[in-house]
Formats: C-alpha cells, structure tokens, sequence
C-alpha cells in the first residue's frame, strides 16, 4: 500500500466530519427551523445520520424526519430558507477542527503537497467556516458541492482538482469520512484514507466493499502525517 501512496501528489479533503465537528450547529440550526416550523427538536445522533449530501438534502431529511421520507416542496422551501439564513449566522458558534488537524496541515503543506478542500456543503458557507477556525490558509482550493454541475459520489470534483493541478487520478489523496468520500474516489480511480472519528459509522466494511486501489483507515488524524511521512524520499 505504501507504493501507491507515494505516487500521491495532491490531497483533498472532505470537511464535515472529517477536518471539522460541525454536527451541534448543523443540529441547532435544524432544530430553529423546526421550531419555526412548530415541529419538535430531534437529537444530534439523529441528524448525524442525514450528513454527507449537501445542505438541500439536510433540510429534506431534517422535515421528513428519516432519509427517504417526502416533503411538501412549498414546506421544503420555506424551511430551506429559514435554515441556510439560520446557519449562516451560526456557522461556527461550536464547530471546530478535529484533534491534530491544523498542525497535520501544516505539516504536510511543509513536505511539499497542495491542499484542497472537496465537500458537498456550499462553497461560500464551507470557505467561510474554514477562514473562521483559521484553516483557509492552508488550502489551495475549496469545492464545494455547488461550485460544479454534480458533487460527491460523482468523481467530477475530484477530477476537476486533477485537471487544476495537472495530475492523474492516482495521484490525488481523498481523505474523507463518507459513502460519498469513498464511492467518489472509486469513480475518479484516486486514493483513498478514510478517518473512522466521523459520521459513517460503517466506514470500515463500506470501503473494504469498493475494492479501492489504496486505503487506509485511521482513528486519529495525527496519523496521516505518519503515513506520509513515511513515504517521503
């Protein structure tokens, strides 16, 4: 597994759940459009479940109460509203970067590779958080999840960082915490370090499942370093 990662040239990263623990403010701003609603509150272990797929699909899921559920479209927009006005005012009340992450940033940004940022939280809201935990300058690029006409699990964002950058597939790194983290780095034939600290509680057995040319798991983000560390020339 070490070959493969030292073809690595580029590393992106998802955001939620894998660089930043946003699920109290991504929670609290559900649980003020349901009130505004006079819905009652849902728990946080809940909404850890409706994470991954964009803040349309949070909404949807937060109104419905499940993940399939259906929405009226006239309740859906006028929730939609309430919520994004809600959260953006609230982006980083209590989110914060996971244990390690700022200095494994740095440290990587010393040895040489450019870091990119491929979430499928909005673009504008997902550069805000990253500048306000003080992230953003470690970043080359931020894609969010509608910054391109499709997001994660489509391998486009990942190879639109490719293309940026003038690499192959297989030298990008996706490190992430998702299904959609895993499936778009299957699609866009790209390496895969899944962080198992996230909202997936079944990372493990979902990315054995897609037969990736590269993976590693970790419970601690200090552990990327080591990875690449080791495969420095």
């Amino acid at each position: 597994m070490k070959t493969e990662l030292k073809q690595a040239k580029v590393i992106a990263f998802d955001l939620d759940g894998t660089l930043v623990d946003s699920i109290t403010d991504l929670t609290l701003s559900a649980n003020a459009m349901r009130t505004y609603l006079d819905m009652p509150p849902m728990d946080t272990k809940t909404l850890e479940t409706y994470v991954g797929d964009g803040l349309a699909k949070l909404v949807h899921r937060a109104l419905a109460g499940n993940k399939e559920g259906t929405v009226n479209e006239a309740l859906w927009e006028k929730g939609f509203e309430y919520y994004l006005n809600h959260y953006a005012q609230h982006l980083t009340d209590n989110t914060r970067p996971y244990k390690d992450v700022k200095d494994v940033l740095i440290l990587l940004k010393i040895m040489g590779y450019p870091l990119a940022v491929i979430t499928n939280k909005n673009e504008l809201f997902a550069t805000q958080i990253l500048k306000n935990l003080g992230l953003l300058e470690y970043i080359s690029i931020v894609i969010g999840g509608d910054t391109l006409p499709e997001k994660k699990p489509s391998s486009l964002p990942l190879n639109h960082v490719t293309e940026i950058f003038n690499i192959h597939p297989s030298e990008l790194v996706m490190v992430g915490d998702s299904t959609n983290d895993i499936k778009a780095a299957y699609n866009a034939k790209s390496l895969f370090i899944g962080v198992t600290y996230g909202y997936e509680p079944n990372l493990q057995k979902i990315a054995q499942a897609q037969q990736l040319p590269y993976v590693f798991l970790t419970p601690e983000f200090s552990k990327l370093y080591d990875e690449f560390k080791k495969v420095q020339p």
